[in-house]
Order: C-alpha cells, then sequence, then structure tokens
C-alpha cells in the first residue's frame, strides 16, 4: 500500500509527472532497446529485469515537451516508480518498485488518482480519516505508524514457514516479472527471508519453490507468459513426491497459444540453446543466471 501511494506522490505531488499511455509505449520501447537481448534472445521480453540498468534520463525532452520524450519530472517520476518507497531518513528501501520491461502496465497506478485500495487503506485503516490527503503520506513515520495497525497482522512477512514445511506442506509460488501492482522483488525478498531463517537453500527447495515468469503482469496477462499449472505441479510434489524444478508455460494471444516455454524454479532462468524454435520448451535450459 505504501508504494501505490509512493507511486502517486511521484507523478503527483508538486508536479505533473504523471506519463501518459502514449509515452509509456516509448518507455517501454527504449527498456527493450537497452535490455531485450541481456538474456540472448530479442523476443520483446526480459527474461530477468534484475540485469537491466535502465535510466529513463535518456528519453529526456531536450527542448520541448513531446508525445515521444519525458519532461523532467516525467523522468524523475519513472525513477520513482523503478526506485520503489524509500525511507527519507534512513534511506532505506521500504518496498520495491516495479520493474523494467513492466511500463505498459503502469496505467493504474500513473493516473490522475492513487489506485484506491491503496488511498482507502491509509485513509481508513490507518488513519480512520475521510479527508486524508495521500500527499501528505509520511515515508518515515506515518509507514511505522501503518506497520503497528492491528498489531501488525496486515503484514505478513513472518519467514518462519517451519511448522508447515514440519507438516508435510508444499508451497509454490509464482509472480509475474510485469506485474504493475505489486513489485515482483518483493516475492523474491520473501523467498531469500525464507532461506536465512531455515536454511541452507537446497532444505527450502524440499518444501518450497518459487516461480518468477518473464512478461506476465499482475496474476496473469501481459506481453510473455501468461498461463501455466501451478495446482498440477503442486499436487505431483505432494502426492508423488516429484518436485517442480521446472513448470511449462505459455503465451495465448485471443486464445491462440503463440509460445510455448519453460519457467525455471528461482534463481534459474530458462536460457534459449542457440538452436530450435524460440516457441518451443525444448529449445531452453534452466541456467542460474550472472546478474554482473
Amino acid at each position: 500500500m505504501a508504494r501505490l501511494i509512493w507511486a502517486a506522490q511521484a507523478t503527483h505531488k508538486d508536479q505533473p509527472g504523471n506519463i501518459p499511455a502514449e509515452k509509456l509505449s516509448h518507455l517501454h520501447d527504449a527498456v527493450l532497446r537497452a535490455c531485450d537481448a541481456l538474456d540472448g534472445l530479442k523476443d520483446g521480453v526480459l527474461e530477468d529485469p534484475r540485469r537491466c540498468k535502465f535510466d529513463p534520463k535518456i528519453m529526456e525532452c531536450t527542448s520541448a515537451d513531446g508525445p515521444t520524450c519525458l519532461t523532467a519530472p516525467q523522468v524523475e517520476g519513472a525513477r520513482r516508480m523503478y526506485s520503489g518507497a524509500i525511507n527519507p531518513r534512513t534511506n532505506e528501501q521500504i518496498y520495491p518498485g516495479v520493474a523494467p520491461g513492466s511500463e505498459l502496465g503502469w496505467d493504474p497506478i500513473n493516473g490522475l488518482p492513487p489506485l484506491a485500495i491503496a488511498e482507502s487503506h491509509f485513509r481508513y485503516v490507518v488513519f480512520k480519516s475521510p479527508t486524508w490527503d495521500y500527499r501528505k503520506l509520511n515515508f518515515d513515520g506515518d509507514v511505522a505508524l501503518a506497520d503497528k495497525t492491528d498489531d501488525g497482522v496486515i503484514n505478513a512477512t513472518n519467514p518462519n514457514l517451519q511448522p508447515f514445511f514440519a507438516r508435510g506442506g508444499k508451497l509454490i509460488q509464482y509472480h509475474g516479472w510485469n506485474d504493475q501492482e505489486i513489485a515482483p522483488m518483493n516475492s523474491v525478498n520473501y523467498y531469500l527471508s525464507v532461506q536465512e531463517r531455515l536454511g541452507p537453500a537446497s532444505k527450502v527447495d524440499d518444501s518450497y519453490r518459487l516461480f518468477m515468469l518473464p512478461g506476465m503482469r499482475h496474476c496473469g496477462g501481459g506481453e510473455g507468459l501468461n498461463q501455466f499449472d501451478p495446482m498440477g505441479a503442486l499436487e505431483r510434489w505432494r502426492e508423488s513426491n516429484v518436485p517442480p524444478n521446472q513448470l511449462t508455460a505459455m503465451h495465448v494471444t485471443r486464445g491462440v497459444v503463440d509460445a510455448v516455454r519453460p519457467v525455471c524454479s528461482y534463481p534459474r532462468v530458462a536460457v534459449y540453446k542457440g538452436s530450435g524454435s524460440t516457441n518451443n520448451a525444448a529449445s531452453f535450459s534452466c541456467q542460474v543466471p550472472s546478474l554482473n
């Protein structure tokens, strides 16, 4: 919720920095030009956006504002979208930002008002004031106050899954890298926190796998892989002890499957073997990426 208010402030507090849809399209194209080929395959999707070191400054208008460039406030707004919410006193990240490659889905959090679910959370749950103004949210004290709401029960961040694992529980978590509402690195950070608490990684992998889907938006859709069967994989894992090292996912356009690829359990990613159809899962292998 704090990150969504951060996004609203990034584009509307003290300056008209919101980025209209036509500019978001050009911003997305600039990201692809800079980073699409980093995974060895130029296909319009970033396999692992963490490798993308993109600065929207390269799109700043050199003279008058225009449909294909960003004003200085829009550049700063885009940077803040990518950075996520930052505590102004400690400089620590409160919550991750959206990933490079997700720009085509920014409209709900880049529009004139904040996303309603976030605004109403602070207005009615945290501050209990129907006149509360999102522009006033302080990302130090106000966020600390929100964290204490209902004794902190709203923050589902406890990494101790040992009681669940001890009962034989299996957990598959997935997240789209192009999720425009819930930052994808939030899932990565939680998964790593479980490893840090319960480790080693091989032990956690016996019960918990994370899958990051390239190009998928909030819970589905998007330019990349957007349909797969996690429940079938979970049943095979729990009932037949077949761990899900990778899942087969598809991209579907208007009811037609136009791409089939593997999605690898984190931290591995699908890498093109260099031959065969890029729309065939057999043309890819799962490898741990270098983030240098």
